[in-house]
């Protein structure tokens, strides 16, 4: 099991669930390094300013391209100043059906592991989720940065998955596609109902792992073959690498729910969360 990346709470209400946030996806993509091909040594990378002169990391700053050839810099502590302040609460502000999401704003997915004390609690979210269609929507900061995230059923686990902001989503407008009301996208009944004969006869169970990277299977057969048969060069310098720079009391769940509702009540009809956002 992965180490977990983050450790907090669900808080839905007055309910807080402890958890454990752990990487649902992996990479394993294949990763070549350039090589001098005189000597088969290893090529690093040097920063250079605009006129090839080498810049060592001291006088490297990060700088902000407001217009073109134009920036502002800003040092590690203003932008450290200016990080959200870090939180160990995946604050749900609102729940929303599950359909109503584009799939365009889902990113990257999170497993969400309950500590013993909040077992409970997690079930109870996860199942009320799966009888009402609805899906938590709320907020987690991860690794400084501040995300929109939903939390959703999945299976016996609740998965947290990080949605993309509405800036980030480029505008469809630009693209020139066939629109449904237009002359060229015309199509027959008779059109129609052959490709849904087609798609009909293509119809499968949904299984990924029928599917495989077969260009990257190929080529790791290629480096195997190569192995094998002696074809491999030894690097005649190499450079050393360089370094890289609680659970909580079992509660009563029913008391907290009747005081939430209760609050909502009182507190009346809340301001959506989008506009605070």
């Amino acid at each position: 099991m992965p180490h977990a990346a983050w450790k907090g709470s669900i808080s839905f209400g007055l309910v807080t669930i402890p958890v454990s946030l752990y990487p649902a996806t992996q990479r394993d993509e294949l990763s070549f390094h350039l090589l001098d091909a005189r000597d088969f040594s290893p090529i690093h990378e040097v920063r250079t300013n605009a006129a090839s002169e080498a810049v060592p990391w001291s006088g490297v700053v990060r700088g902000y391209e407001y217009e073109e050839g134009h920036f502002v810099t800003l040092t590690d502590d203003e932008l450290r100043a200016a990080n959200v302040e870090a939180t160990q609460t995946i604050d749900i502000a609102e729940f929303v059906k599950a359909s109503d999401i584009d799939p365009l704003y889902f990113d990257t997915p999170y497993y969400l592991e309950p500590a013993r004390a909040g077992r409970k609690a997690y079930a109870l979210l996860r199942d009320t989720m799966v009888s009402t269609g609805y899906v938590g929507v709320g907020r987690l900061v991860l690794r400084t940065r501040q995300h929109m995230c939903v939390v959703r059923p999945h299976g016996d686990l609740l998965v947290a998955e990080l949605l993309r902001y509405a800036y980030e989503i480029r505008s469809a407008d630009a693209y020139d596609v066939p629109h449904a009301d237009s002359p060229e996208a015309a199509v027959s009944e008779q059109e129609v109902a052959m490709a849904g004969q087609l798609v009909g006869s293509m119809v499968a169970e949904w299984d990924p792992a029928a599917f495989h990277d077969t260009y990257r299977e190929d080529v790791l057969a290629l480096i195997e073959k190569k192995v094998a048969s002696g074809v491999t060069h030894e690097a005649s310098a190499t450079t050393p690498p360089q370094p890289e720079t609680g659970e909580g009391e079992v509660v009563d769940i029913m008391e907290l729910l009747k005081r939430s509702l209760a609050e909502k009540k009182t507190a009346g009809t809340r301001p959506s969360a989008r506009k605070r956002a």
